[in-house]
């Protein structure tokens, strides 16, 4: 009996130890993902006709980080799969996100433009 309790205190001991250290392995690795290194080793994310595609995965990766902010860890886990998957493949992340619809581009930017309570318009931009 001493002896399962004393590795159940050395086993906890240890994990708490790991935990306030640091070295436990983070639920949602964000930097695991290592987008920018994905990007810079590909070819044809560097090419500037595929900006857009660039754009969109540090934008995804930038949400992943706000989920794992949040403690929404297995969306957060979901989104980096996805966006290891994309950076991964670059030809098919490019022709699936082949749209270039320029409507919905500027549908975006008037989205995350701030809007003032109660107002459909964008807000004042200051001077």
């Amino acid at each position: 009996m001493r002896t399962l309790l004393a590795t159940a205190l050395v086993l906890l001991g240890t994990t708490v130890s790991a935990y306030t250290t640091g070295t436990a392995k983070a639920v949602c690795d964000v930097k695991g993902a290592k987008l920018e290194e994905a990007i810079a080793g590909k070819s044809e994310l560097r090419e500037s006709a595929n900006k857009q595609a660039v754009r969109d995965l540090r934008t995804l990766r930038d949400a992943a980080i706000i989920l794992e902010t949040y403690k929404y860890e297995p969306e957060c886990t979901r989104l980096v799969d996805i966006i290891k998957t994309l950076a991964a493949n670059p030809e098919k992340a490019i022709e699936q996100s082949g749209d270039t619809d320029e409507e919905k581009a500027e549908d975006l930017m008037e989205a995350r433009e701030p809007k003032a309570p109660g107002s459909t318009a964008p807000a004042a931009k200051p001077k």
